[in-house]
């Protein structure tokens, strides 16, 4: 019988089959996730039963879920983020886990800038109205010249900074990690909250202040600027939702962009809001991205399996 490879990721291989071709190659069988979305906690086991590897997507893999997972030796993340894998557990059974940290920079950095462009000028909503009948051209916003505030400053953070360069804003930014840049200013974080006119999140869920707080709360929009902007491409435990939502509604902020939730899919009550733009976790959904990225995985699999 062939060993088995549990693919638990939502989409794999819809854009070439090169990764599920190297796992024929090697000789490995393999499931997919039957769901077509985030696998639930309880679920996991059963799709990685009698698995030795997992090419894993941002399902739960905590200390209990790792438990249940037995023969499996590699978890390969398709994608940067690890907080959804208890590394410490992991360790302590035996499983090695890695990532592919590179493959969605340029991607996520991308849709940042689009969702930027997309607030400040107000084109879904545009788009919006005129597919409803109304011709209304409502103004909007430069980019150009505005102040960018980003948290997180590690490769996606970095990337951003770079292409945001031709638009002449000033580029701040906040990290856990002493960096240095010569495309933006280190600043302290609520000092960066209250410069900023947008601010960008592109840091983990372990980077957090402290004891499972949001990052962005109440009190961190009191701080921010009135009238800014939010952008959330990194993770959805970062910012409090309810809070968001006053903020927007009140006019605290003029608007804010996510493609990350605390739970997904998301059903709240942000999508009634006109001056928000909601994207369903499509961070590294570029064509050319999310197909090196599926090989990276694999190829990581496979490496780590055979050590």
């Amino acid at each position: 019988m062939k060993s088995k490879i549990a693919i638990t990721t939502s989409t794999f291989a819809q854009y070439d089959r090169e990764p599920i071709e190297k796992l024929e190659r090697a000789k490995f069988g393999y499931v997919l996730n039957p769901y077509g979305r985030t696998l639930k906690a309880e679920e996991v086991p059963m799709v990685v039963r009698d698995c030795v590897g997992v090419i894993a997507g941002t399902e739960p893999m905590n200390a209990d879920v790792l438990k249940k997972l037995n023969g499996v030796k590699v978890i390969s993340r398709c994608g940067t983020g690890m907080d959804n894998v208890d590394l410490k557990t992991a360790d302590q059974l035996s499983i090695k886990v890695v990532n592919t940290p590179d493959s969605a920079t340029a991607a996520v950095a991308e849709l940042t800038v689009g969702l930027i462009l997309s607030l400040l000028r107000k084109i879904p909503l545009a788009d919006k109205k005129i597919k409803s009948g109304q011709w209304e051209k409502m103004m909007g916003s430069l980019l150009t010249g505005k102040k960018v505030g980003i948290i997180g400053f590690g490769r996606i953070g970095r990337k951003l900074a770079e292409l945001l360069g031709p638009f002449k804003t000033e580029l701040g930014f906040y990290d856990v990690a002493p960096r240095t840049s010569t495309l933006a200013r280190p600043m302290a974080f609520k000092e960066l909250l209250a410069w900023a006119d947008i601010v960008t999140l592109h840091l983990s869920i372990l980077e957090k202040a402290a004891k499972n707080s949001y990052l962005i709360g109440p009190k961190e929009f009191a701080v921010m600027k009135p009238g800014a902007w939010l952008i959330n491409c990194a993770r959805g435990g970062l910012i409090d939702e309810k809070a968001l939502y006053a903020g927007l509604k009140n006019g605290k902020l003029s608007g804010a962009a996510l493609d990350v939730f605390q739970q997904e899919p998301y059903t709240g009550p942000l999508a009634e809001l006109g001056n928000v733009i909601l994207t369903p976790h499509i961070g590294s959904y570029a064509r050319e991205a999310r197909i090196t990225m599926e090989i990276e995985a694999v190829e990581n699999l496979l490496k780590l399996l055979k050590s």
